[in-house]
């Protein structure tokens, strides 16, 4: 059956590139309601479904608006945690225009929503079984791709010049344990020309060493380097669960991914709603 929380969760932290402090309250909803943001510092147009198709940028993070402009953005990381805890509907009051950041990662949110207690709902449970194969490749070969399968399984391969990341693969099929001790852990990764860079156009003002892993040339500058092994391809396949949960179901299909990111996981997914032929949604 579907599930949503039993009791309210509150988080706060402050946003990656606004700088303040951000307010969460992740609360219970009805069935068949999805996750959906609320802002709470807006007395209307507050209400920002999170889904695919109100994704209206993608250069940094996954960002959700509306037509008046407003906008909840960073959402990838909790809505990861939210798929893996099992919770198919929640209403989420936000009081500004961004999810806190955390530790880069999605550890804390998914420790807080393992310990909360959920409830079940009177509706089954939908899932999104992919029926046909389905790519989105950019201009530069990176790409996305959707394959018919039983269970979620996600191959992600990324390859960077520097030796501190190089080639690191990770191809599994999605379970509770690995997400929760190799995935969940991962953090956000950049390198230092590039902080430089945001930092020189108003952005990250949330920035740090607490909430993301920085590269300079072949050193990680976080004292004790890496969290786990492959971190930045673990954090890369923690964003595409994330991403991915914006369908509205639970996902049956093998994710094939090389170099991908925000960008071209919604590409794919429109792509993939475009023709209902390509998916079937299942109760159970």
């Amino acid at each position: 059956m579907q599930k949503t929380l039993k009791q309210n969760i509150s988080i706060s932290g402050i946003g990656l590139h606004s700088g303040q402090e951000s307010e969460l309250i992740l609360m219970p909803a009805k069935e068949n309601s999805g996750i959906v943001f609320v802002r709470s510092d807006l007395n209307e147009d507050n209400i920002f479904p999170a889904l695919y198709n109100f994704v209206i940028d993608t250069r940094n993070c996954t960002c959700l608006g509306n037509k008046k402009g407003e906008t909840v953005s960073t959402i990838e990381h909790i809505m990861s945690a939210l798929y893996i805890a099992g919770v198919d509907n929640a209403c989420i009051k936000i009081n500004n225009p961004e999810v806190p950041i955390m530790d880069g990662s999605a550890a804390i949110f998914y420790e807080k929503l393992k310990k909360a207690e959920l409830q079940e709902l009177s509706a089954h449970r939908k899932y999104l079984k992919v029926k046909r194969n389905i790519k989105f490749t950019d201009d530069n070969g990176n790409y996305v791709e959707l394959k018919p399968a039983n269970q979620l399984k996600i191959k992600f391969v990324i390859d960077f010049p520097s030796k501190i990341v190089g080639h690191q693969e990770f191809d599994s099929s999605l379970t509770d344990d690995i997400y929760e001790k190799i995935i969940a852990p991962a953090r956000t990764f950049c390198e230092k020309y590039q902080v430089d860079y945001l930092r020189s156009i108003g952005l990250i003002k949330g920035g740090s060493l607490e909430n993301a892993v920085v590269l300079d040339g072949e050193n990680v500058l976080n004292d004790g380097g890496f969290r786990v092994e492959n971190e930045c391809v673990n954090h890369k396949v923690l964003d595409c669960i994330g991403d991915m949960y914006t369908s509205g179901y639970r996902l049956l299909a093998e994710i094939e991914a090389f170099h991908s990111g925000h960008f071209h996981n919604n590409e794919v997914l429109k792509l993939l709603f475009a023709d209902s032929a390509n998916y079937e949604i299942i109760e159970e």
